[in-house]
């Protein structure tokens, strides 16, 4: 398959989404972080978007390939407000993308690499990508994760993935840096942290500032409130995928954060390669 041709990016994202009802109400500061995404975070112009969401879980590594994707309203047992089903995100999808995605994970030893001629996007990536770039005429390719599979895996595809970057494709891997639906503080006040979050959130921004990557692929073992924070890793796994299109040399850098109900942290993350390794 011909490479895509393009500006080269050398960054990628780990953002945390929020909830469903973003657009409409709540999370304020995370609205605001994402609304001004071009302004002040990426001022780039992607030719694509990879984007890599929680909320599509396979057995197998699978990606989208449509030319028009539609928007798929999976709140679960969330009870959304009827106006959310009125959003729409019509994005072209990416086909060329996810031909290229499959190629380089099959190249990288993974044996089956799945596309889907069907999906659409999630509200994991449609829901902060219509804040970010609400003219939805950028094409793209979402990616599943694999709730079988540990953070070393997802790692290591992020890492099969990193040629994209080259290829002028900006990889963004939307979750949340702390993610128990269990163990809300109903009764928090505005920016209040429970300790056992606060505590998990400040050693993952010091593990990634700090390059410590093999710390947070081995999380649970490393951070006493890990399991606590991620009672299911699905909204962390887009993390270890966009640090490792990132590379091990890369720079980590805060660029976000805010907190939700005591417990939910919608810290993100921005991971610059060295220019001189994309060249």
């Amino acid at each position: 398959m011909t490479k895509m041709s393009a500006e080269k990016i050398n960054q990628t994202f780990y953002i945390s989404h929020g909830p469903p009802t973003l657009l409409l109400y709540g999370a304020r500061y995370l609205k605001q972080f994402l609304k001004s995404w071009r302004e002040i975070i990426f001022d780039q112009n992607p030719k694509s978007i990879l984007i890599i969401s929680g909320h599509w879980k396979t057995n197998e590594p699978t990606v989208n390939s449509v030319d028009l994707c539609d928007t798929i309203y999976d709140f679960g047992g969330f009870s959304a407000p009827l106006d959310m089903y009125k959003f729409k995100y019509p994005t072209p999808g990416a086909p060329d993308l996810a031909e290229r995605v499959q190629e380089l994970l099959t190249t990288s030893g993974i044996k089956n690499v799945n596309i889907d001629k069907k999906r659409g996007l999630d509200h994991g990536a449609w829901v902060p990508l219509k804040l970010m770039y609400p003219e939805a005429n950028i094409p793209i390719c979402q990616l599943s994760i694999q709730m079988t599979k540990n953070a070393t895996y997802h790692y290591n595809m992020g890492r099969a993935l990193a040629p994209l970057k080259e290829e002028g494709v900006l990889i963004i891997g939307p979750g949340s840096a702390t993610h128990n639906l269990r163990d809300f503080e109903w009764d928090a006040k505005d920016q209040e942290v429970a300790p056992w979050a606060g505590k998990f959130d400040k050693w993952l921004e010091e593990a990634l500032l700090s390059g410590s990557h093999e710390d947070v692929n081995n999380y649970l073992e490393k951070e006493p409130n890990a399991r606590k924070a991620h009672p299911i890793p699905d909204h962390f796994y887009p993390l270890h995928v966009a640090l490792g299109a990132a590379g091990e040399t890369t720079k980590a850098e805060l660029i976000h954060r805010s907190w939700s109900l005591g417990t939910l942290s919608f810290a993100s993350y921005k991971f610059t390669t060295p220019a001189t390794l994309i060249n």
